[in-house]
């Protein structure tokens, strides 16, 4: 019987299915709308860095043929074939999306499904309908991808754009058509259905010139013997004569005849008539005659307004007329745009490059960081409310509730004696939540069912699926808590902060770190307090001030997080 997935929920193929060639079958419709379903093959950092392992219908394989496109068939929209132990080190996911050929919306589909089959037989199938959508005209209905071993994440996250937005927000280039190069007369070869080119008549009794050799068929056929030449067509009757210009010519109003310009003045560019000298302008009412206007004031009327303060004036020229070589049309300055008023700053391109760095960031993941102190959630992935701290919030979309989640009296008791208590609210609803707090480096940390201790003053925030409670520890200097840590476990993600960039080190015999800075550590891991202060010390003041350290013992595969700062 297959497994029913929602959107936000994951599994190990293992746990599916112990084969892996797989069959993915997608459908989905919606009346008048044409779909174009396809495969990214993804690296570490979920990017297209491979074009090759873009599998659509221009390419429908890859090259080892791990990811193979087959087309539409028993009952599915499209179809792929996915062989994931000849799948390379270097993809990472395979995400499976759909996009609309065209104009609609992801919220006209009618029911569609993602299914998995192995063996003949269904395993997993994760199924959606456009209620789940809005205004998105692509989605990304699912993953394969690599943690360990090979999982499967039902997504269903919309994505606003088409197949080309969708290729970009991987990293993939769309490639643009070059414009045709111009072709060359002397070189280029005439078209089937068009007339012989024309040339002059031989000279008589000189010999004919002889022909270049006419091109191959494109598909390799043999070329056929030449015919011989067609007898000349009799000349057809003369067509009636057309209009030399098809598109009303219009016609300046007569002007006089310009006066002849006085001596010295400069002569008028190539092909126009010479410019009229410019009449003295009447003085105003109440202006001294020869007495220049203020800057600013406004010009006399019927008169052209002047040029803004440091820009050349430049006459306005008579209807139907062409300006003069060199000056623009309408009496604007070179590299000022028409349309745009003078003095008005240029924008556009120069500010939407400068912010697109910072756009937002959409994997189609739950837990998503924008940037190293931001991070997203989608509530609406999973359907599980998610406990933040509380004031952590700094932005959110859509239809959110944020209550408080109260500990219960022998939780606040438990919190004051140990130093673990979080002060939390509790999110829910459907829209993207946004947090941080006080530009703290934060990592998001998905268990599938291990788990993970990390102190109260270290997390961020959790899914409610998580199971967390207060572990004792022998020892003291735990950050948070002397004695005292928090251990989470179970299904989901929990999102810790640290100040910088921390490090994650293996599990040894000799792994020794400052208490002050340790940030987490697996649970598994055995802790023990290290104290090097000997008797005779004491005799002498002051200390170096590492007088104790925590030693961490467990087996391979066991870590430790610190970060480079003490609290």
């Amino acid at each position: 019987m297959a497994r029913e997935f929602q959107r936000g929920h994951k599994a190990k193929i293992s746990d599916l299915t112990p084969g892996t060639d797989l069959y993915v079958g997608v459908q989905i419709g919606a009346p008048g709308l044409t779909f174009d379903i396809s495969c990214f093959g993804l690296d570490a950092n979920e990017q297209l860095s491979d074009d090759r392992y873009f599998i659509f219908f221009n390419q429908p394989k890859s090259p080892e043929e791990s990811v193979q496109l087959l087309g539409a068939q028993a009952g599915d929209t499209e179809s792929f074939r996915v062989t994931l132990d000849r799948v390379p080190p270097h993809i990472h996911k395979l995400s499976f999306t759909a996009t609309i050929d065209g104009a609609g919306q992801m919220s006209q589909v009618g029911p569609g499904y993602l299914r998995i089959v192995a063996g003949g037989e269904e395993v997993a199938r994760y199924a959606f309908d456009g209620s789940e959508f809005s205004t998105e005209r692509a989605v990304m209905l699912g993953d394969f991808y690599l943690k360990d071993v090979w999982r499967f994440a039902a997504v269903g996250q919309g994505f606003d754009g088409g197949l080309e937005a969708l290729l970009k927000n991987f990293g993939g280039e769309v490639a643009e058509e070059e414009p045709a190069a111009p072709q060359q007369p002397a070189q280029a070869a005439a078209p089937s259905f068009a007339p012989p080119p024309f040339a002059a008549p031989a000279a008589p009794g000189a010999p004919a010139a002889p022909q270049a050799p006419q091109p191959a068929p494109s598909f390799g056929a043999p070329a056929a013997p030449a015919p011989a030449p067609a007898p000349v067509p009799a000349p057809a009757p003369p067509a009636p004569a057309q209009p030399v210009h098809t598109a009303p010519t219009l016609a300046a109003p007569i002007a006089p005849a310009a006066p002849t310009p006085p001596h010295g003045a400069p002569a008028a560019p190539y092909g126009q008539p010479p410019q009229q000298p410019v009449p003295p302008q009447q003085p105003q009412y109440g202006q001294v005659p020869g007495q220049t206007p203020p800057h600013g004031a406004p010009a006399p009327y019927g008169q052209p307004a002047p040029a803004p303060y440091g820009q050349q004036q430049y006459p306005q020229q008579p209807y139907g007329q062409q300006p003069p070589m060199g000056m623009p049309p309408g009496g604007m300055p070179p590299g000022m745009p028409q349309g745009v008023p003078q003095g008005v700053p240029q924008g556009g391109a120069g500010l939407e490059a400068a912010l697109q760095k910072y756009r937002e960031t959409a994997t189609g993941q739950r837990w998503t960081p924008q940037n190293q102190q931001l991070m997203r959630v989608d509530l609406a992935m999973g359907g599980t409310p998610v406990l933040a701290r509380q004031g952590s919030m700094v932005m959110y979309q859509g239809k959110v509730d944020f209550g408080y989640k109260g500990a219960g009296f022998s939780g606040r008791m438990v919190g004051n004696a140990t130093g673990q208590e979080m002060q939390l609210m509790r999110c829910t609803g459907r829209g993207q939540v946004f947090l941080a707090e006080n530009g703290a480096h934060l990592h998001p940390i998905e268990l599938q069912g291990d788990g993970i201790c990390v102190s109260a003053e270290n997390v961020l925030a959790f899914d409610e699926s998580l199971q967390y409670e207060v572990r004792r520890i022998e020892g003291h200097g735990i950050p948070g808590g002397a004695l005292f840590t928090m251990q989470f476990q179970g299904t989901g993600t929990v999102v810790v902060k640290t100040h910088g960039v921390p490090v994650v080190l293996p599990v040894t015999p000799t792994t020794f770190a400052d208490c002050n800075a340790v940030v987490a550590w697996s649970a598994a891991s055995q802790v023990i307090l290290s104290s090097q202060v000997r008797l005779r010390r004491n005799a002498y003041p002051g200390h170096s001030g590492e007088t104790v350290n925590l030693q961490f013992r467990g087996a391979p595969g066991n870590f430790i997080v610190v970060q480079p700062y003490e609290v």
